[in-house]
């Protein structure tokens, strides 16, 4: 698969420019019907997710999901959902809808049914926008190197789903996309940050074991295109 990777002299103009890219497409998006647009957490996006809010974009027509979530409610600092209502949903974006992942049950297992009833026309449909991040050990969305029945959640010939994931690397049970569900979107987006992130993006671009660096399952990938926006 043929990727396009964008880049730029300073993180700001590096997030203007990644959230211009995104804005483009959700305004072609919500032409004809509402748009989503499912992102990921952690703290490469914030700036990204800040100009993002100040784009002029019709909010009241788009949905904001997320990629994946920690099982942790939403008053934790480790919530992906605090960090999205903190960073995007605010200014213009106020408007947009949101849909939370994380349902308060106990485990991701017992709150599967709900998002996926949640999620259900983009499962199905697909998202207009998925914009990934990556940990330094390979990771996207919460497909990491360790989980549990990992291969699950990476094989392409799934159908479109929520997964529930436990990795002992990831600090807290997860619940996530699979590989299916990322590919379904009509626009893939993989936003990278710092050396080492830079350095395990480059071996992740070269052919090799999926279960080491699990972002080689979108990378590599024949479904659909994948844009890289990435610092320095």
């Amino acid at each position: 698969m043929q990727h396009r990777s964008h880049t730029a002299p300073t993180r700001e103009i590096l997030a203007t420019r990644f959230a211009e890219a995104i804005a483009a497409v959700l305004k072609g998006a919500t032409f004809d019907r509402p748009a989503a647009l499912a992102v990921s957490g952690g703290n490469t996006p914030k700036l990204f997710f800040e100009k993002l809010s100040r784009e002029d974009i019709p909010w009241e027509h788009v949905t904001v999901t997320l990629v994946d979530e920690r099982w942790v409610p939403e008053a934790s600092d480790r919530s992906n959902a605090a960090l999205v209502k903190r960073h995007l949903l605010q200014n213009r974006a106020a408007v947009a809808t949101f849909v939370p992942l994380f349902t308060g049950d106990d485990r991701p297992e017992d709150g599967v049914d709900a998002v996926t009833h949640s999620l259900q026309p983009w499962l199905s449909g697909g998202f207009d926008v998925v914009v990934l991040g990556m940990g330094p050990d390979g990771h996207t969305a919460s497909l990491f190197p360790d989980a549990a029945r990992l291969g699950e959640g990476i094989d392409p010939a799934r159908a479109p789903a929520i997964t529930a994931i436990h990795a002992p690397s990831a600090g807290e049970p997860r619940i996530t996309l699979n590989l299916a569900a990322i590919l379904n979107a009509r626009h893939i987006y993989l936003h990278v940050e710092g050396e080492q992130k830079l350095e395990v993006l480059e071996a992740a671009l070269m052919e090799g074991p999926v279960h080491e660096l699990p972002v080689r399952a979108v990378l590599h990938q024949k479904t659909t295109p994948i844009t890289i926006y990435r610092y320095p």
